[in-house]
């Protein structure tokens, strides 16, 4: 095959009875190959949002893009009374890896999808491969005291949103160009609404996440980022952006190697997605030189001990 189109993402669910529901998940790529990436995207939005992004990468590899709890098709309990743990999007995706993987996957995500594939490496580093993050949300808890929460402009600015539109077509009309949205293309949009608003019984749509979830990943930052870099005990890669970013200097002066993309900003994959690709192919040639390499060394040793 040498064309994307041919490998349209598929929607699978995953039932984790453990979490307490189920994990949806676009399958892009070869069936009968093992999953090479599993991907998690930014708060408030969902896996479709980057199927554009990813597609192209489905000609050779198999990535489950996943969507987090209270996020897009899952079905996974989203009470904002009973949830506050950034650790919690972790073990949902330590569940997902128990119930969708045999092998070390790379852990791939942009924002909070970043942050709790990092906390997931940290928590189960024989589950992961590799790493590759996309402007991870990193704050130092010093920083992240420093303005009460409802004060908090993005906070305020989460829940004015407003919840419902008669129907997809004025979602895309009202977001086009605006706020978040400036710079995205058509299809990223088109994408992020079709699966980021559900219909409602009386013929309208309705976002998926809704506010009083989204704004959870601005209260509680239930990690630490320099214990989490201390814990970290596989390859990782880091792109920042250069303006607007999650990731402050100081946890930029912990992480090993972080990337300073010029000209982009906390939404460096829809601004440089070549780029974004290029990472995340690079993660898996590395992983398939080093478990060739692996394997050439197991052959010489059974050759060596049978001329023994």
């Amino acid at each position: 095959m040498d064309d994307a189109s041919a490998y349209e993402p598929r929607l699978r669910r995953f039932h984790l009875a453990a979490r307490g529901g189920e994990m949806a998940a676009l399958d892009f790529g070869p069936q009968e190959r093992p999953v090479d990436i599993v991907f998690s995207h930014a708060n408030g939005l969902n896996a479709l949002t980057y199927r554009s992004l990813l597609a192209p990468l489905a000609v050779s590899l198999r990535i489950l893009a996943v969507d987090l709890r209270g996020h897009g098709a899952s079905s996974l309990p989203a009470d904002p009374d009973r949830w506050n743990r950034w650790q919690g999007h972790a073990d949902d995706l330590l569940g997902l890896l128990d119930a969708a993987v045999d092998a070390p996957v790379v852990l791939a995500g942009h924002s909070m999808g970043a942050t709790a594939s990092l906390i997931a490496a940290v928590r189960q580093p024989e589950r992961v491969y590799s790493l590759v993050l996309f402007d991870p949300v990193l704050l130092p808890q010093a920083l992240r005291a420093q303005t009460p929460l409802w004060d908090d402009p993005m906070v305020k600015a989460t829940l004015r949103r407003r919840e419902t539109y008669p129907d997809r077509a004025s979602v895309i009309a009202s977001y086009r160009g605006r706020g978040v949205f400036a710079g995205w293309s058509d299809e990223e949009l088109a994408d992020y609404v079709a699966a980021g608003f559900r219909d409602t019984p009386e013929g309208e749509v309705t976002l998926a996440c809704r506010p009083q979830w989204e704004v959870l990943a601005y209260a509680y930052h239930d990690y630490d980022p320099a214990e989490l870099f201390r814990g970290l005990d596989c390859p990782a890669r880091i792109l920042a952006g250069e303006t607007d970013s999650t990731m402050g200097p100081d946890a930029r002066e912990l992480a090993p190697g972080v990337e300073v993309v010029t000209g982009t900003t906390h939404f460096l994959p829809m601004q440089r997605p070549q780029l974004m690709r290029d990472a995340l192919l690079a993660a898996v040639d590395s992983q398939v030189t080093k478990e060739s390499r692996d394997t050439g060394k197991a052959i010489e040793g059974e050759t060596a001990d049978v001329r023994s």
